[in-house]
């Protein structure tokens, strides 16, 4: 007997079984083809910086954000300034605290322990596909999940490849492959979810974004309208649970 393809129909939104992790998986894997590039940057970048290999595999696999490991490659140093670092960190990823809300109706049905794994591979491909997914109500916590696992696999892959082989891709840039990102996240957008509560959270995100922009330090909109945003999405979250 041949294996059936799953029915989307046949799942609630917010279920979570192993069969949809691996489709999800499988979704993200051709994309993840293209984070093995910046992996092999940051592995080629951390290199030249004088991470040893264990450091850099190691900060691939906990961290897991591009963009904040480059930034702490800047700080690096005899003395690394901790506290200037994990502001910078912080920084980087507040958006995170903007999926995190966005995501709240469905990820509420999981137990704590569950929910709070699922998210530590959460990442903008995978968010935004899970997000596409819930708009047409179709299971997406498989996708975030199993997509995140496979952008994580292919992150450290890229980076330990960085660390050998980095040389051959010293600047992905120059390849146009940054912008490969970008445009899957533009078509994800497109194609999403559009209701009152989304638009109500990115409001008050893009609000408070720039109003700290036009009045507070540098780089300040950016955690503003991440912690703005997600506190929208939580309380709109906890007033349809109450209702």
């Amino acid at each position: 007997m041949k294996d059936q393809p799953l029915a989307s129909h046949a799942f609630e939104p917010h279920q979570l079984t192993p069969a949809l992790v691996w489709s999800g998986f499988k979704q993200l894997t051709p994309l993840s083809m293209f984070v093995v590039v910046f992996g092999v940057a940051f592995g080629l970048a951390a290199a030249q910086e004088g991470l040893n290999d264990s450091t850099s595999l190691l900060m691939s696999a906990l961290v897991f954000a591009g963009a904040s490991q480059f930034a702490a490659l800047e700080l690096w140093g005899g003395q690394v300034p901790l506290f200037t670092l994990m502001i910078t960190v912080f920084a980087i990823n507040a958006r995170h605290l903007l999926m995190g809300a966005t995501l709240y109706p469905w990820l509420c049905h999981l137990p704590p322990r569950k929910r709070y794994a699922v998210m530590l591979v959460a990442s903008d491909a995978n968010w935004a596909m899970a997000m596409q997914a819930f708009s047409h109500r179709q299971p997406g916590l498989g996708i975030l999940l199993g997509g995140g696992l496979a952008l994580w696999s292919f992150w450290i892959l890229g980076t330990w490849l960085g660390i050998y082989f980095g040389s051959a891709i010293s600047d992905p840039k120059a390849l146009g492959v940054d912008m490969v990102m970008g445009c899957f996240l533009l078509s994800m957008v497109v194609g999403g979810e559009k209701n009152l509560r989304m638009f109500f959270i990115w409001s008050i995100a893009g609000l408070a974004s720039l109003v700290a922009y036009w009045f507070l330090p540098e780089n300040s909109h950016v955690i503003a309208g991440a912690l703005a945003g997600g506190i929208a999405g939580t309380v709109w979250g906890k007033q349809n649970d109450e209702h």
